[in-house]
């Protein structure tokens, strides 16, 4: 899902918005005052293109599965439909989707590392959980993840986990001191209080007064 997700972005962003949102398909008011679809010999323009756009889109879609998915989706009129049935297939429904997110959380939670198992092992089954999550559009950001898998490394690894925390919150203080901006200067890194112009000024003013 991820990949074909990606691969249709790259190609038209357009027809991706399309497989998201779904099309509205032309329709006319027939003469009891329905709504019905609209005779492909009076499409206009703007009616052709719509038609077309979603006939990309499903292309691209049926370029992508074999005889058997195609025989499940064939049916479908727009390539939402076509998305949606494949979703249920392999995703489930939305309680089906939820059991397998709660499962893979409960995996990511209890995640260790084996023993005598190396470390490009135990990335490799860490990362195969994360991107199962992200496809059930379950994310954790960098910093939990890194976090995560520091938890996870041997006792032998524990002087360099700690020289890397270290170094991580060195960089969360450099990071909120960078956000920090004075009034005084209008400088990033201190406050007003703490402004080197302002203690300038203030020593000034004392000289001042003393030589008065």
């Amino acid at each position: 899902k991820a990949k074909m997700t990606i691969f249709i972005q790259s190609l038209d962003y357009n027809l991706w918005d399309l497989i998201v949102d779904g099309l509205d398909l032309p329709t006319t008011i027939n003469e009891n005052g329905e709504k019905v679809p609209k005779p492909r010999t009076r499409y206009n323009d703007e009616d052709r293109k719509k038609v077309q756009m979603n006939a990309k889109a499903k292309h691209i879609i049926i370029c992508a599965i074999n005889s058997n998915e195609f025989n499940r989706v064939s049916p479908c009129m727009s390539a939402k439909e076509m998305w949606d049935r494949l979703e249920v297939t392999y995703e489930g429904t939305n309680q089906v989707k939820e059991a397998k997110i709660n499962m893979l959380v409960h995996e990511y939670e209890m995640f260790t590392i084996h023993d005598n198992e190396d470390i490009k092992t135990m990335f490799t089954r860490f990362t195969n959980i994360t991107y199962a999550l992200q496809a059930l559009d379950k994310v954790y950001t960098n910093s939990e993840m890194v976090r995560k898998i520091l938890k996870c490394l041997p006792r032998i690894w524990m002087q360099k986990v700690t020289a890397i925390e270290k170094d991580n919150t060195q960089k969360d203080e450099s990071s909120k001191s960078e956000e920090i901006i004075c009034h005084e200067c209008n400088k990033p890194g201190h406050y007003k209080n703490d402004c080197p112009r302002l203690k300038k000024k203030e020593q000034f003013k004392k000289k001042k007064a003393m030589l008065a």
